[in-house]
């Protein structure tokens, strides 16, 4: 793509994520902060009854409901579903109005920092994540590329050029001015960043970055039921972003009997001890630290 047209902004995709929701209504308040002379910028506030409720989601994750196959079967139906084609029709099936560039904003009850989240590896989105990371050295870069657009649920899978933002550590249902102000900061970054794209001024000399790949989810440990009988070691609590050696403790039983990792090489967690992830049996994620150039 040669030329960006319109850029959609998106938060409160999970409605007890606070940043991106009041971030969407500052934006839609004082749109001549995000306003750029080459390229139309527009607000989403992706899901207004969860965020009234304060609820992550009301019937099923929003952030789940865009597979290709779901966004195309009439039979789904709760609301989150809905929600996610009527998303679908305002931002990717809107002709000349539809969007070139989504950013999403999350926060997380993880020790994230300010992390970018990219769902593919479209050279655009790999050097904007670079230019960000290089202007911002607490900004990190979590990687979870699926082999097709076909099968990334996100809302980003409505476009190509786009990816989410993740901030933390933040307690669901507040706001934390520090993080709140820092997004906000790389929000504007990326807007002047896609400004320059446009004008033809983005360089095109070799970059490196440091890449957070991932490799695998660990679930806590669990009996037979599916109740759990252990929590996040101390050593490791907040420790995201920080390598995790085999024999390095991992999880401690509520009989206070260690459990260490028990993988063959280092691996780099993240999302560590994310409250909106017991549910979903994910006690941590396993990425491979690595640099590339671009």
């Amino acid at each position: 793509m040669n030329q960006i047209n319109r850029v959609a902004i998106v938060g409160g995709t999970h409605g007890n994520e606070f940043t991106g929701a009041y971030l969407i209504q500052k934006f839609a308040q004082f749109p001549n902060i995000i306003t750029r002379p080459s390229f139309e910028t527009v607000t989403l506030l992706a899901n207004p009854h969860a965020f009234a409720a304060g609820r992550r989601y009301l019937e099923k994750d929003l952030n789940r409901c865009f597979l290709k196959q779901d966004l195309q079967n009439p039979t789904l139906n709760s609301y989150e579903e809905l929600q996610a084609k009527l998303i679908q029709n305002t931002l990717a099936l809107n002709g000349d109005k539809q969007a070139d560039f989504i950013l999403d904003l999350h926060s997380s009850t993880a020790n994230m920092g300010l992390t970018i989240i990219l769902d593919n590896s479209h050279p655009l989105n790999l050097k904007l994540a670079a230019y960000l990371s290089q202007l911002n050295p607490l900004v990190k870069v979590y990687r979870c590329s699926f082999k097709s657009i076909a099968e990334n649920p996100f809302v980003n899978s409505l476009c190509e050029l786009g990816f989410a933002f993740e901030v933390g550590p933040i307690a669901q249902g507040i706001l934390k001015a520090t993080l709140f102000q820092q997004t906000e900061e790389l929000v504007y970054s990326v807007l002047d960043y896609l400004e320059q794209f446009n004008q033809g001024k983005i360089p095109s000399n070799n970059e490196t970055l440091i890449l957070y790949d991932h490799l695998s989810v660990v679930d806590y440990p669990k009996k037979s039921d599916g109740s759990i009988f252990g929590m996040i070691h101390p050593e490791l609590q907040d420790k995201d972003y920080q390598a995790l050696n085999p024999g390095d403790p991992i999880f401690i039983t509520f009989d206070n009997k260690t459990i260490i990792y028990e993988g063959a090489s280092t691996v780099w967690p993240i999302f560590i001890n994310e409250a909106a992830y017991y549910g979903k049996g994910i006690a941590m994620c396993l990425t491979k630290r690595q640099q590339i150039n671009i």
